[in-house]
């Protein structure tokens, strides 16, 4: 990440959405029902397995680029619907119930964008990060905070919206 990064909103790829009804009921033509059905039994899987083995085996199955040393929180979830836009790098740690989205339901369209989690990164106990965002490497996002920019290498973020923590 550097001053030259684009903000997240200009790394998301926007998708309109016909007709009248919000994006949400025109999921099926974003991304096949059966695909999603497969993603959502691997994520099941892989939230509940007490294994960090197992969790990225079947995270990777499923298209989760995942680091070596990498931890799985029971019940963190990577984006169902979009999986192969998220990359944890090595030794990161995505902490219980946290949630990594690559899309956004809109009323006129929907968003996908990728989510990355630098190496060493933390993501604290129910966190949410939304599409475009970039953990830096060793950065670390607080419990139940949502993070809707980018947290730069070795800062902390903390808060809805989440905020980069300055020392006092």
């Amino acid at each position: 990440m550097s001053d030259d990064t684009p903000p997240r909103h200009d790394r998301v790829t926007r998708h309109p959405s016909p007709g009248s009804a919000n994006s949400l009921w025109h999921w099926p033509d974003a991304r096949h029902p059966l695909r999603v059905a497969l993603n959502y039994l691997a994520i099941v899987l892989a939230r509940h397995s007490p294994s960090l083995r197992l969790k990225n085996w079947l995270l990777r199955r499923i298209g989760v680029t995942v680091g070596r040393g990498v931890s799985w929180g029971l019940e963190s979830t990577p984006d169902v619907f979009w999986p192969d836009l998220v990359t944890v790098e090595d030794d990161a740690i995505i902490g219980y119930d946290a949630t990594l989205l690559c899309h956004e339901f809109l009323q006129d369209e929907y968003r996908t964008g990728p989510v990355r989690v630098g190496e060493r990164a933390m993501i604290g106990a129910g966190a949410v990060v939304l599409p475009g965002v970039e953990i830096g490497a060793d950065a670390s996002v607080a419990a139940n905070s949502l993070v809707t920019e980018d947290v730069p290498p070795g800062a902390t973020a903390v808060g809805v919206p989440a905020a980069i923590r300055t020392e006092d």
